[in-house]
């Protein structure tokens, strides 16, 4: 498949993994600033389940709130989510290419989802060390009101003054629980989505125009979507109330189990139908971005 520029970077080189890289930063800052208001609402009705009874009455609520913003958290973000989609897709193609050079090509031709589990978890567990601080800071200044910072900084701040470095990482187990089932069902699931459709499809992929090719990416990204959010949606609530509501000196494993005491099982499904939408429409546009970008540079597109 020809890209849309001249220049032409051999894969599994250097610039292959730069460019994977930078399409990741591309594909998840962006995506996950955008859907802030979003975010804002399901975060604050997971730690209060009573406190708004739909998104629009959140949203009108919020734009009423002196000192409120429905784009809370918009920086923490951006911020975060760049990192983590630089580490998340970068990584991945790092390591899904030195886990099959390991077993070498037949066991990982006939072990391909082991290979993508395995290179996503990897790729997520390194790329969650550089969300988590953002992470903590989006979710103490959401599910606060008035907002506990005004600013990226304002937040960082603020918490290690009162907690130290390590406030910033008091969630990094819960994100870690959450992020890496979450990432390694987007990552299998898409990979064999797309196989699936273009096998449907029955022609190969380089019959295709990248046009078609990236519609596929939306496609199949959507899908993986969809398996994402209700795979990793207990471990978000929980990642959500740890940063709100874990109280000082109280361990990780104590603070869990009084959570979980208070709001049940019922409580770790809360916000789901939400979270499929803003998951889904997330993991189809990643793809989406990420895979135009590929083709811009003059890559293949992912899953083939």
């Amino acid at each position: 498949m020809t890209g849309l520029t001249d220049k032409k970077i051999e894969l599994f080189s250097r610039d292959y993994y730069i460019a994977c890289t930078i399409g990741g930063i591309i594909a998840c800052g962006p995506t996950h600033s955008a859907v802030t208001p979003l975010d804002l609402v399901k975060c604050r009705r997971q730690v209060n389940a009573h406190l708004y009874k739909s998104n629009v009455q959140g949203w009108k609520t919020i734009l009423k709130t002196q000192g409120d913003s429905i784009f809370t958290g918009f920086g923490a973000t951006f911020i975060g989510y760049s990192f983590q989609g630089a580490g998340k897709y970068g990584f991945y193609e790092f390591f899904k290419k030195t886990y099959s050079d390991l077993v070498g090509p037949d066991i990982a031709n006939k072990y391909k989802t082991g290979i993508y589990l395995t290179a996503s978890a990897s790729a997520e567990f390194l790329a969650d060390i550089a969300l988590c601080p953002f992470e903590t800071i989006k979710v103490k200044t959401q599910t606060t009101i008035p907002p506990y910072a005004n600013s990226v900084f304002d937040g960082w701040s603020k918490i290690t003054k009162a907690e130290g470095l390590g406030g910033l990482y008091k969630g990094l187990v819960p994100l870690w629980a959450r992020q890496i089932p979450y990432t390694m069902v987007k990552f299998a699931s898409f990979e064999k989505t797309v196989e699936q459709i273009y096998k449907y499809l029955g022609k190969p992929v380089s019959s295709y125009t990248p046009i078609q090719q990236t519609g596929v990416s939306f496609l199949g990204g959507y899908i993986a979507g969809i398996f994402c959010a209700i795979v990793s949606h207990p471990a978000d609530v929980m990642v959500s109330k740890i940063n709100s509501d874990k109280k000082a000196g109280e361990s990780l494993g104590g603070a869990l189990s009084r959570i979980y005491k208070d709001i049940g099982f019922k409580g770790v499904w809360n916000g789901l139908p939400v979270r499929i939408v803003m998951i889904g429409t997330l993991t189809g546009f990643q793809w989406l971005i990420y895979d135009s970008f590929k083709v811009y540079v003059g890559l293949p597109t992912t899953g083939h």
